[in-house]
């Protein structure tokens, strides 16, 4: 049985960001469970509400429109700091609640359970919610099932975590990945804010596993991450997005600063041979294709897609090479 540890808001708000998910997009497992909650409950509103400093924001929803809404008057703060669920079977009789604005305005709240989003070293980090707009009483059956809900949405949470590192090379995988970019996206709509990705891709990776063996190839692949990662800023991320192709998310950076970066990112791989197990030293260099953040992204497959021309150009141009998205349509123009 997990322990519960409440009052230590400090380490309740790093559980929450070591899950990584605040901000993320719609992820189908979290829709699935939230559909089901509303089924059996019979409510018009669901969510799957995590608590950050000043905010509740649903990672998933059904019923209300908001993304995210103030912390300070939600309900899941209340249902946070306890060890067992907040039920109000009517909230205009309830004191605490019945001047709460979701109460006398939208979505005109009056029954609401919510179950605690407690992670596996006992932070509550959100809620699992159902909202009526009538009064109704929750049964103990209902309460303990909205429990085992919950449950699920952390193992969710937790093992989506897991799923988010690759083991060979220790770089994000494409999902964990994606999930970063979408970040980055939200922040520039809501921001104006910069960013640049860069797609990479071990030049004759092929020849490599064919001539010397594919655990050369993984030591290849591992090399070269930790070489990145060496050159990287606390806030830059790397990504294994496929088999030999990485991609980097540079935030608050373009145009010459973002191709400098990307640049020594090149040499970082090229400058020196790596050393395979058997003890040959084999040269290896990778093609780099940069895109900047623009209006004309909107999801982060669209922004790797737009670096890709450039990393086909790259190949195509001798390799060994960063090549940016900008410099292929002013050549096309």
């Amino acid at each position: 049985m997990i322990h519960v540890k409440l009052g230590d808001e400090v380490a309740r708000q790093a559980a929450l960001d070591r899950l990584e998910v605040l901000d993320t997009g719609r992820e189908e497992h979290f829709d699935k469970i939230a559909g089901l909650v509303r089924a059996v409950f019979e409510v018009p509103i669901v969510t799957v509400s995590l608590v950050d400093r000043h905010r509740q924001w649903f990672k998933a929803k059904i019923g209300i429109a908001a993304s995210e809404s103030a912390r300070n008057t939600s309900f899941c703060t209340q249902t946070v700091e306890r060890a067992e669920p907040l039920v109000v079977p009517d909230a205009l009789a309830d004191p605490q609640f019945a001047e709460n604005p979701s109460v006398l305005g939208e979505p005109y709240l009056r029954a609401y359970a919510g179950a605690p989003l407690r992670t596996s070293d006992g932070y509550n980090v959100g809620a699992l919610c159902v909202i009526d707009t009538r009064p109704r009483t929750f049964t103990p059956q209902q309460i303990d099932l909205l429990k085992s809900f919950a449950s699920l949405v952390v193992d969710e949470l937790e093992l989506r975590q897991i799923a988010r590192s690759d083991q060979l090379t220790d770089a994000l995988t494409r999902r964990g990945f994606l999930a970063e970019a979408t970040k980055e996206i939200q922040r520039f709509r809501r921001h104006d804010s910069i960013g640049t990705v860069a797609v990479l891709d071990i030049d004759h990776f092929k020849s490599i596993n064919d001539r010397h063996g594919h655990p050369a190839g993984d030591v290849v692949l591992r090399e070269l991450a930790d070489r990145i990662h060496g050159e990287l800023r606390p806030n830059d991320v790397l990504g294994r997005i496929g088999g030999e192709e990485f991609a980097v998310l540079l935030p608050q950076t373009a145009d010459e600063a973002a191709m400098a970066a990307v640049e020594r990112l090149r040499v970082a791989v090229a400058e020196r041979p790596f050393t395979l197990q058997s003890g040959v030293e084999l040269p290896v260099t990778a093609s780099f294709g940069v895109a900047k953040l623009s209006d004309a992204v909107a999801t982060p497959e669209e922004w790797l897609a737009r670096a890709d021309a450039p990393l086909y150009q790259a190949k195509r141009s001798g390799r060994n090479r960063c090549v940016s998205a900008e410099a292929v349509e002013r050549a096309a123009a």
